[in-house]
């Protein structure tokens, strides 16, 4: 269990206390952690401070696995994302903590999607005959008049064992593809195809996702998706949704402990604090504010707590500022702080090359103080220490895992 500051040990107590029977009970929980090259060139890369010197002195491990490294959806920047491969190289590089959003089928059933309609970037299911049942089909660019290459597929066009013919690809898609071949590359150049083989790329229903990970002994964080259909669906409820992605743990027998039900939609979580008191005790609230302007002031913050809310996520920009030049917690960080509540990030090492200031939306403020890739882990270190979040879901969790058994966050 990893250990956070001494002031806010009780709290992460009863957040993230791991079950250590359970790993020892589970012949393939992953013990031997392998971070590989990337923290060690991003620590390289790093401006000479303290931190670089403290992290520096790490270098030799050994690393263990750690709750403050989130797989998001996997291992997604270089893996096809919910996929069995990516959650694998997730846990082999130390997250304790995995993901699978959760989307539904044509006939009811759960599976791990990013977003319901995304199967046309996500997987190869435009080169298959199950294209024919897409919302929207393939349409290739048109030079002309500058129409963008699109399709729609979404899992609710589908049946489960429809899906499970399906394989993972990176996510991406080419606007200017005149072929179905065209519009499925696009992968951006700082990711990479390397593990979306024919032969790879295995997509996972919710129950497979929730089977592999109590075999690998980590703790689960499933997302309910917005459906990209009205609600109710064929007489499925959004609360019936809700309910039985909850229902799929307590059928495997998961502990509510394992397990961080989260959700943008307000109503979901307060949905599982009055019908799954156990698991909504520390369920989260994910925030999708896109600008500092839509982000909840104090008084908002302090009705989540009322409401039973115990936990928000915001995305990074959210919780930093800068100061004379230098990253600092932010007011809404403070003021989350202020109201109670517990404090999970969103997602590093998600897009780009931060230093070239293309990091992505989530990054704006990061974005002022980063000049070095390696500057990354400053981020990070403001993060952990002045923020003091309790886990940051990451696209590449070596990175995270390093710094977490480096500074003592085990």
């Amino acid at each position: 269990m990893h250990l956070l500051r001494s002031t806010r040990l009780p709290f992460a107590l009863a957040l993230l206390g791991c079950t250590f029977s359970a790993l020892a009970q589970s012949p393939a929980a992953i013990t031997n952690i392998q971070l590989g090259p990337r923290p060690y060139f991003l620590v390289s890369d790093m401006a000479e401070s303290p931190l670089k010197a403290k992290l520096q002195s790490c270098a030799n491990g050994p690393f263990e696995k750690t709750n403050f490294s989130i797989g998001h959806r996997g291992a997604a920047m270089q893996f096809p994302e919910h996929t069995k491969e990516s959650y694998e190289a997730a846990v082999r590089m130390g997250a304790g903590i995995v993901e699978c959003d959760v989307t539904f089928t044509k006939d009811k059933e759960l599976v791990c999607r990013h977003a319901q309609n995304d199967l046309h970037t996500t997987t190869n299911i435009l080169a298959t005959p199950l294209a024919a049942k897409c919302t929207k089909a393939f349409t290739p660019y048109d030079a002309e008049k500058k129409i963008p290459a699109s399709a729609e597929c979404r899992t609710s066009d589908i049946t489960l064992a429809e899906f499970k013919t399906l394989r993972g690809k990176m996510d991406a898609f080419n606007p200017m593809a005149k072929t179905v071949q065209e519009f499925m590359g696009g992968t951006a150049n700082w990711r990479t195809d390397l593990y979306s083989g024919p032969t790879s790329g295995t997509l996972m229903t919710h129950q497979e996702s929730i089977a592999l990970f109590k075999k690998m002994g980590v703790k689960m964080t499933p997302e309910l998706k917005s459906a990209s259909v009205a609600m109710p669906f064929d007489g499925f409820s959004q609360e019936a949704y809700a309910q039985k992605m909850l229902d799929e743990y307590k059928a495997a027998n998961v502990p509510p402990s394992q397990v961080f039900a989260q959700s943008f939609n307000k109503n979901d979580v307060l949905y599982w604090i009055k019908a799954e008191p156990a698991f909504g005790k520390q369920a989260v609230f994910l925030d999708s504010a896109e600008k500092a302007a839509d982000l909840p002031d104090l008084e908002k913050l302090i009705s989540y707590k009322k409401d039973g809310i115990q936990i928000v996520a915001p995305p990074i920009f959210a919780l930093l500022d800068t100061k004379d030049g230098k990253l600092v917690a932010s007011t809404y960080a403070k003021n989350a702080k202020q109201a109670g509540l517990g404090i999970i990030t969103w997602s590093l090492e998600r897009s780009g090359v931060m230093a070239t200031g293309k990091g992505g939306w989530y990054y704006q403020t990061v974005n002022q103080a980063i000049h070095r890739e390696g500057d990354i882990l400053q981020a990070l270190d403001v993060l952990a220490k002045d923020v003091g979040i309790l886990g940051i879901f990451s696209d590449w969790p070596a990175t995270v895992t390093y710094y977490a058994n480096c500074v003592g966050l085990k």
